[in-house]
């Protein structure tokens, strides 16, 4: 995609027309237990690798930036992030340790699909459990703002990231040929269905 906006934001698109997906290696799949506060952050527990996920800020964009350089060949600019913090129905999270931006991931939806755009770990926080967290919070601020569905696309060869998709209910369902530049790559898509709530019978009145 280049270092512009991505073109979601220069116009109308729907989760199913993804645009920029590729997840960096975001560690060991069986991360350590987080707790989340619903619609604020998530926090792991004390001690050595600790780290919390909160909503990100301007304040947080050099450290997100840091980390998308760091991530991808083709990484996002700072306008790109500038215009996502401020969009209605995106989400841009960050994963903090000793002050210090370690990871970010970015959602957005459009009724009720959601699309994972990007989750992104710095290198020396890796298998620590910070790419779970961060599509955690993603996936529950998505499903509490009306989302069903969740797609994503991932590098075929990105096997830890596949595993963490997996490991959270993600199916691959389609294949996009030489979807990746730098390197030329195919793209896995994949869904997640979320569950459908419980509802209340409401007995008829009369």
């Amino acid at each position: 995609m280049g270092t512009g906006i991505p073109p979601f934001l220069l116009g109308p698109a729907t989760p199913g027309e993804k645009v920029r997906t590729s997840t960096c290696d975001s560690g060991s799949t069986d991360a350590r237990t987080v707790s989340e506060r619903p619609g604020r952050a998530a926090q792991t527990s004390g001690g050595e690798g600790a780290f919390a996920v909160r909503d990100a800020t301007a304040n947080d964009l050099a450290g997100i930036l840091a980390v998308e350089q760091a991530s991808f060949t083709t990484p996002w600019s700072r306008a790109a992030f500038i215009e996502l913090l401020i969009r209605e129905r995106a989400l841009v999270l960050v994963a903090e340790s000793g002050g210090a931006i370690v990871g970010h991931g970015v959602a957005w939806w459009v009724m009720e699909e959601a699309e994972v755009a990007n989750v992104a770990v710095a290198p020396d926080a890796r298998g620590l459990g910070v790419g779970g967290a961060l599509l955690d919070l993603l996936l529950t601020r998505a499903r509490t703002a009306g989302a069903r569905t969740a797609f994503l696309e991932v590098r075929t060869s990105n096997e830890a990231a596949l595993r963490l998709y997996r490991s959270r209910g993600f199916e691959g369902v389609a294949v996009r040929r030489d979807y990746y530049t730098l390197p030329k790559e195919d793209a896995e898509v994949m869904r997640l269905d979320f569950p459908d709530e419980a509802h209340p019978q409401v007995p008829e009145a009369g």
